[in-house]
């Protein structure tokens, strides 16, 4: 696994043949979650920074960290005309550095994450409810930083079938203590909503301005019968009505964790979108 030297740490990343695929990760994942997508298509698969085998500084893991290391890191691979691939948060970052750098990017794949702020309405009070409880003082610390439930329950809930232990213990390395989980929590207690927290949701509605106007070639690729997925039925129709250029494409059951379940038919969806769109000539 390569790593490379960012602002003050480094970010490491899983490297596959040369196809111009970039692959971002969620929380509380790593690189580890594309080993069985990366395969099929190549490319690469940082870990976010303090994730992973990626350096771990001290900052605030806000997703402005995330986005400055994850720069960083294009830059110095000098990256360019790439396809973005993002689930969770890493879809997120996608968005965000393709709207910050338009010309660099050829097309962007994505399931499972952040298209909007959201408001209560649609989230699942149980949803809504997590949210709260991860941004209680005291008590968000209590549920992350204390145990390694958080990653646990990731790989075992937010799944159709719980991951192998050989791969839970790839996902709980990271995290072996109370700070090395300090970016688990900070993610948790970004999740937009209600118009908190502020400065995020701008930064959200900014590239939702650009999903909604860019003709780049997007992708969504949607999942069904999970209660754990984050893009149901009724974000899916409006993902269709507000995001250009944008392909939608079922491929079955899986948890909001999706390429645990169905990383196979995640990467032949990928391929067969970006062969339509002639993405890799």
């Amino acid at each position: 696994m390569p790593a490379v030297p960012v602002l003050d740490s480094s970010i490491h990343y899983l490297e596959s043949g040369s196809a111009p695929y970039v692959f971002l990760h969620g929380n509380p994942g790593s690189s580890h979650s594309w080993r069985n997508v990366l395969p099929e298509l190549g490319g690469l698969a940082p870990d976010l920074i303090g994730m992973g085998r990626s350096g771990k500084p001290d900052v605030a893991y806000s997703f402005a960290d995330h986005a400055r290391y994850l720069d960083a890191w294009f830059d110095a691979l000098e990256l360019d005309r790439v396809v973005l691939v993002g689930h969770d948060w890493g879809g997120a970052l996608a968005f965000d550095w393709a709207a910050r750098h338009p010309s660099r990017v050829a097309g962007i794949a994505f399931f499972e994450t952040i298209v909007k702020p959201m408001t209560g309405s649609e989230l699942p009070l149980p949803a809504q409810e997590r949210v709260r409880r991860f941004r209680t003082p005291g008590l968000g610390e209590e549920l992350v930083l204390s145990g390694d439930g958080f990653v646990r329950q990731a790989f075992t809930g937010g799944v159709r079938t719980p991951v192998s232990e050989e791969d839970m213990a790839a996902y709980l390395a990271p995290f072996p203590d109370s700070a090395s989980r300090r970016p688990v929590l900070a993610w948790a207690r970004q999740m937009p909503f209600d118009g908190e927290p502020a400065e995020l949701v701008l930064r959200i509605e900014a590239y939702g301005e650009w999903l909604g106007t860019s003709e780049v070639p997007k992708l969504l690729v949607t999942f069904e019968n999970s209660p754990t997925l984050l893009i149901g039925r009724q974000l899916q129709d409006w993902c269709s009505e507000n995001i250009a250029a944008l392909d939608v494409v079922a491929v079955g059951e899986a948890g909001h964790h999706a390429q645990e379940d169905r990383p196979k038919e995640i990467a032949a969806a990928i391929a067969a979108w970006a062969e339509r769109h002639s993405l890799l000539a």
